[in-house]
């Protein structure tokens, strides 16, 4: 026993020494990195229509078709009940095919549900096809900000991946700026294209050097790593850092699902599931999917709200990305998170006043300024951030259960809230957003005391870093 805790920690010792002494190479930006991020994002774009289809497509989709509101609810459910299904096979598919089969196999799930939406002739055609558009976003969800943050030097880490919150943010604003105008058939052909240029991207980027580790492609790695780094970097010393690093967890334990329930684990677990309930149960898919619904309720355009939204929600995802490197994940988190709650709770007041029958005037235009305003914070951190978390703080030799875990945790509770929202909404409008703005209280609660900081930390060291902290905390309870 005593052998093995000395062997690893020369192991640690080890890859400190590599991790700290001095790699310019590591740092440089280079075209294969920014069109592998791209083409990584593109099926992000699809994602973001997904979410917000149902906000431009409401009206159209039940006149076209007859739907109730019980229907409707039950069609917009479906993506996000297709997506738990494709977390759950997300992360195995992921380390058997690789970052880059898993996204193909979720680009030709996609342009299926898409056309089947598209050229829908019944209730049936438009159910599979968001059944079908839903696993491939599930699987979307996982992979893809795990395979940026796999691929991006650690001092862009943070704004690479966050590009594919930036991304989500503009099939939204597709949505809803392009549903004024055109059919709900035509988006849904929209939602397709980034998922076919994706699928004709791929041939053209590296696999993940640390999915290559993992499966013990040496040669591999380093070509992946050269055409990363660029073809006259020295990539040996990063390469070394992945290898000391995915042997160590690989020796530690296998990927069971049970090694989730490890003393040493169990912080990282609460965090990276805490952070996808917050971000649902806060209600931001609510409030994205049925933004038409909440404006109407409201007494405000539907259809000069929706516009203003469009035009305004890739800028809003722009200030996360410029400042989550700047400032770090912690502080935007809280910023965020504080920003949803303050919002939500004054659209309840908003709400309360149009239910008392006071300042009418005033309910439509604080609603459509507090709706901004949420997505606005929602947009620069817990829409992105908590994804972005989750691919740097767990280690390899669990990335895949946990990571299924997350996701699944991510897109069930969404499927929930989807669902509920309409009928939760038509109980007591200003109750629901009571509900969300006090989750979203405790959710600071949660971030300042559970959620550790990653900017500027490699992937290795934020794994040696959490791993003396689980050492500390199970000799203080020793």
């Amino acid at each position: 026993m005593m052998v093995l805790v000395e062997e690893e920690r020369s192991i640690e010792e080890g890859l400190l020494e590599l991790s700290n002494q001095s790699d310019a190479s590591g740092c440089r930006i280079t075209a294969c990195v920014i069109l592998s991020t791209f083409v990584a994002i593109c099926g992000s774009f699809s994602f973001g229509v997904a979410i917000g289809y149902t906000s431009g497509a409401e009206i159209g989709i039940m006149k076209d078709m007859g739907l109730s509101i019980a229907e409707f609810s039950a069609f917009a459910s479906l993506s996000t009940l297709g997506a738990t299904f494709g977390a759950l096979f997300s992360g195995k598919m992921a380390i058997l095919l690789g970052r880059r089969g898993t996204m193909w196999v979720s680009d030709i799930l996609c342009v299926i549900g898409w056309l089947c939406i598209a050229f829908a002739k019944n209730v049936l055609w438009l159910h599979f096809g968001r059944i079908s558009s839903g696993i491939g976003i599930g699987l979307i969800s996982y992979v893809v900000p795990v395979y940026i943050a796999e691929i991006t030097p650690k001092h862009v880490r943070g704004t690479f991946t966050f590009s594919n919150q930036l991304l989500q943010n503009s099939g939204v604003a597709m949505v809803f700026f392009w549903g004024n105008f055109i059919s709900w058939r035509k988006m849904a052909l929209l939602g397709a294209l980034p998922c076919v240029i994706q699928g004709i991207g791929l041939f053209f980027v590296p696999e993940s050097p640390r999915w290559l580790a993992k499966v013990r492609a040496d040669e591999e790695l380093e070509y992946s790593l050269l055409r990363l780094r660029g073809r006259d970097a020295d990539i040996s010393r990063e390469a070394s850092e992945i290898q000391v690093m995915t042997k160590m967890l690989e020796r530690d334990s296998k990927s069971r699902f049970s090694d989730l329930f490890q003393r040493k684990y169990r912080h990282i677990i609460v965090v990276g599931v805490g952070l996808m309930l917050i971000q649902q149960f806060s209600g931001s898919t609510a409030v994205i999917s049925y933004t038409s619904t909440i404006f109407s309720k409201a007494g405000f355009s539907v259809t000069i709200g929706s516009t203003l939204l469009g035009i305004f929600m890739v800028p809003k995802a722009t200030i996360g990305l410029i400042l989550v490197d700047k400032w770090g994940r912690r502080p935007l988190l809280l910023t965020s998170a504080c920003g949803m709650s303050i919002t939500c709770m004054f659209i309840g007041l908003a709400f309360t006043l149009q239910k008392m029958q006071l300042l009418p005037k005033l309910t439509p235009v604080l609603t459509f300024l507090c709706v901004t305003l949420y997505i606005a914070s929602y947009a620069v951190g817990i829409g992105g951030l908590p994804w972005i978390i989750m691919s740097e703080i767990f280690p390899m030799n669990i990335k895949v259960t946990a990571g299924t875990l997350v996701t699944l945790a991510s897109w069930s509770s969404s499927s929930i809230v989807t669902y509920a929202f309409n009928f939760l909404f038509e109980w007591s409008t200003q109750g629901t957003f009571y509900i969300f703005g006090a989750i979203g209280g405790a959710a600071l609660i949660f971030i300042w005391l559970l959620v550790p900081e990653t900017k500027g930390l490699s992937l290795e060291e934020i794994q040696t870093s959490l791993t003396r902290q689980a050492q500390r905390n199970k000799s203080y309870v020793d």
